[in-house]
């Protein structure tokens, strides 16, 4: 057998091998916006409780701004989700989703604050959170344009 005789079944492996690759990136990719896809659908049926957490966060002072707050993170959650799973602009969703979980995770999850009863879930969610800010930013890296004409992030330029 020779080596032109051999390519096809090489390139044929090496397609199945990418199409299989795609699929597992796209999956994680899913799985990654899960709790942002949940939350934003959730706080958009049920607005009320939106701004219920909002208020118990004490992050905005007003009414207005506690719907302008939770409007925006309805929109960031849903839309940079979005952007991950579509492929567009992939690096900024990825950078903003990563961005909101650090910031999300400083406000809610401060276990060196908590009543020691709940010291050790607050910590465990406060490192889980920190993980997921980490592969946001590997996703932000993977996706990042210029990586050549299929790169291993599943993206074709």
């Amino acid at each position: 057998m020779t080596v032109i005789s051999r390519m096809p079944a090489a390139a044929s492996n090496a397609h199945r091998h990418s199409t299989r690759y795609s699929a597992l990136w796209w999956l994680g990719l899913l799985l990654l916006c899960a709790p942002y896809l949940q939350g934003g659908l959730v706080k958009l049926t049920d607005f009320d409780s939106a701004l219920a957490e909002i208020q118990h966060f004490g992050l905005a002072s007003s009414g207005l701004a506690t719907t302008v707050m939770a409007i925006g993170t309805i929109a960031l959650e849903l839309g940079a989700s979005v952007l991950v799973l579509s492929g567009r602009g992939r690096s900024l969703g990825a950078l903003a989703l990563g961005a909101f979980t650090l910031m999300a995770t400083f406000i809610a999850n401060r276990y060196w604050m908590a009543p020691p009863a709940e010291r050790f879930a607050q910590a465990n969610s406060f490192y889980e959170h920190l993980a997921l800010t980490g592969a946001w930013l590997l996703v932000a890296v993977a996706s990042r344009p210029g990586r050549g004409k299929t790169s291993h992030a599943g993206n074709t330029h």
